[in-house]
């Protein structure tokens, strides 16, 4: 069980520290963040915390997870580590994957 934890189905007014106090009731939390889309500058409706221990990450889940909050039933678990992006990959193209496409094979 790690000790940082995903939060979902937050309501979209959900500030980091709106946050922060609502997992703080059950450990102590280092850190807490509301995810924002960069367009808009909105909620994306989930936010990860960090909690200090991984008794204090056990005890929040239990206390949360499924519970009513801004009228609707959190998913609190633990973070996944991040997946890795597609097209990052080297290959020297800068991040562009594969060769090139039909039209290019026809020029030759």
């Amino acid at each position: 069980m790690g000790k940082k934890l995903y939060v979902g189905n937050l309501s979209y007014d959900t500030s980091s520290s709106d946050l922060e106090q609502l997992v703080a009731a059950h450990g102590t939390v280092v850190s807490a963040e509301v995810i924002m889309d960069r367009a808009t500058g909105r909620s994306k409706g989930f936010g990860f915390v960090e909690m200090e221990s991984e008794s204090d990450a056990q005890a929040a889940i239990e206390a949360l997870n499924g519970q009513m909050h801004g009228g609707r039933a959190l998913t609190v678990n633990e973070a996944k580590p991040r997946a890795p992006r597609p097209g990052g990959g080297g290959g020297g193209r800068g991040g562009y994957g594969g060769g090139g496409g039909r039209r290019d094979r026809d020029r030759y």
